[in-house]
C-alpha cells in the first residue's frame, strides 16, 4: 500500500510513492456509461488454479449473481473465462457459469501442465482437449506457464520451450474442433530488463517482484515471441488469439506478425495502457486490422487479486468504452490514484462504429460460433 502524502513536505523531499500531480490540462471529458454496441469480454479469469497444478483444485472466484448486475449495467453480453482448468475442476467451472447462464457466459479449458513430463503426453493432451469440448469448453486458454514456469520436471530442470513439438497434437485437435487458442506468451518488455531507474516500470516490480524475467535462464521477450509465430506458422488451421495485443509495445513487429500469420487474431485485454500512449499508431492499427481485433479486459473479480487494472468493476469498462469511443485526452488509464503500470496518461482513438461493432462483438462471436448479426441492446 502507497502511503499519504505528507502535507508538510516540499517537493525535494517527498518520494516517489507520494507524488500524485494535479494535471493542469483542460481538456474534454467523456463518460462512456454503456458501450454504443453489445460486447463480448474474451478475455476474463472466473475461476482460478494455484500453481502450476490446473484443474481438479480449481477456485471460484465469482458467481454469476456477483457478476450479472455489472454486465447488465455496462452491456456485456458475454464473458469468456479463460481459465477453466481442466478435468473435474473444468466440469465444476462448466456447471458454475456455463451451464447455469448458457447465453452469457463461455469457458475455456487449459492443458495438464503437471503430466507434462510423461512420455505419452502429446496423444493425452489431445485428447483431453476433445473430451473438454464435448463437455463443453468452447476454446483453450494457454497461459504464459508455457515458455516462463513450466520445466521439464514440473517445477525444476530445464523450461519448456513456447514451440516445443510435443504439443503439436494438441495445437491440432483444437483447430480440428474449430476450438479458438489464446495464447499468452512472454510480457511487457520492461519486465525483462534491469529493475533499476531506466525501468519505466519499476514501481510496478517493485510491488510485484515475481512478475520481472530478467537474468536466470529466461528467454528474451523476442525469443518467445518468435516462438509463438513458428507455433501458428505450423498449425495454420488453428485459430490463435494472441493475448494482450501479442507486443502491444511494437505495433510494427504486431502488424508484421498479423500479415504473415492469417490465422493470428489479438486481443486488448490489459493494455489500454500501451495502446493509449500512441494513440495515432494504435488507430491505424485498428483501422487495418478491424477483423482480428478482439475486445477484452483481463478482469479478475474483486478480492481474489490486487491488479488494479484488472479489478472486475463498471470503472474499468467505462475506462475502455472511452478509450475505444472518444477522442478525449489525457486520462487515467486505471480507476487508481497513482497509475499502476507506469506514469503515463492515455488518449482516445475515436473508432467509427463499423470497427467498434467488429471489435466489441462481430469478430469474438465468430471465432465463437456465436450469432455475428446477435440483436443490439
Amino acid at each position: 500500500m502507497l502511503g499519504a502524502p505528507n502535507e508538510d513536505k516540499n517537493c525535494r523531499d517527498i518520494l516517489l510513492r507520494e507524488f500524485e500531480p494535479n494535471s493542469s490540462i483542460r481538456v474534454s471529458q467523456t463518460q462512456i456509461a454503456k458501450p454504443r454496441f453489445p460486447v463480448i469480454d474474451f478475455h476474463t479469469h472466473l475461476t482460478w488454479s494455484p500453481g502450476l497444478d490446473v484443474g481438479d483444485g480449481i477456485k471460484v472466484i465469482a458467481e454469476p449473481s456477483e457478476l450479472l448486475p455489472t454486465m447488465e449495467a455496462k452491456n456485456v453480453r458475454v464473458m469468456v473465462n479463460l481459465t477453466g482448468g481442466y478435468g473435474e475442476g473444468l466440469l465444476h467451472s462448466i456447471r458454475v457459469h456455463a451451464k447455469a447462464n448458457p447465453d452469457r457466459f463461455v469457458v475455456f479449458t487449459e492443458p495438464w501442465w503437471s503430466r507434462v513430463a510423461e512420455p505419452n503426453y502429446a496423444r493425452f493432451q489431445a485428447e483431453q482437449v476433445g473430451r473438454a469440448h464435448q463437455a463443453g469448453a468452447r476454446g483453450l486458454k494457454v497461459l504464459k506457464i508455457l515458455g516462463l514456469y513450466a520445466r521439464e520436471n514440473v517445477k525444476t530442470g530445464t523450461l519448456i520451450k513456447v514451440d516445443d513439438k510435443r504439443f503439436d497434437l494438441m495445437w491440432e485437435a483444437a483447430g480440428a474442433l474449430d476450438m479458438p487458442v489464446v495464447i499468452h506468451v512472454s510480457d511487457p518488455r520492461a519486465f525483462f530488463l534491469p529493475v533499476d531507474r531506466f525501468n519505466e516500470r519499476c514501481e510496478e516490480l517493485q510491488a510485484h517482484p515475481d512478475w520481472s524475467f530478467y537474468g536466470g535462464d529466461f528467454p528474451s521477450n523476442r525469443e518467445l515471441q518468435e516462438a509463438r509465430r513458428r507455433v501458428m506458422a505450423r498449425h495454420p488451421r488453428t485459430q490463435f488469439v494472441c493475448a494482450h495485443v501479442a507486443e502491444a509495445e511494437d505495433l510494427a513487429y504486431v502488424s508484421e506478425c498479423l500479415d504473415r500469420h492469417p490465422n493470428m487474431h489479438v486481443d486488448i485485454s490489459a493494455r489500454v495502457a500501451e495502446l493509449g500512449r500512441q494513440p495515432r499508431t494504435a488507430r491505424r492499427f485498428f483501422d487495418n486490422y478491424q477483423d482480428r481485433i478482439l475486445f477484452g479486459t483481463d478482469a479478475i473479480p474483486k478480492g481474489f487479486l490486487d491488479i488494479p487494472y484488472q479489478t472486475f468493476g463498471e470503472d474499468l469498462y467505462e475506462i475502455y468504452y472511452r478509450f475505444l469511443e472518444t477522442e478525449d485526452e489525457y486520462f487515467d488509464y486505471a480507476p487508481t490514484r497513482v497509475p499502476p503500470q507506469g506514469r503515463w496518461r492515455i488518449y482516445g482513438i475515436g473508432l467509427p462504429e463499423d470497427i467498434l461493432r467488429k471489435v466489441y462483438w462481430e469478430n469474438a462471436a465468430r471465432l465463437l460460433g456465436l450469432d455475428i448479426n446477435r440483436k443490439e441492446r
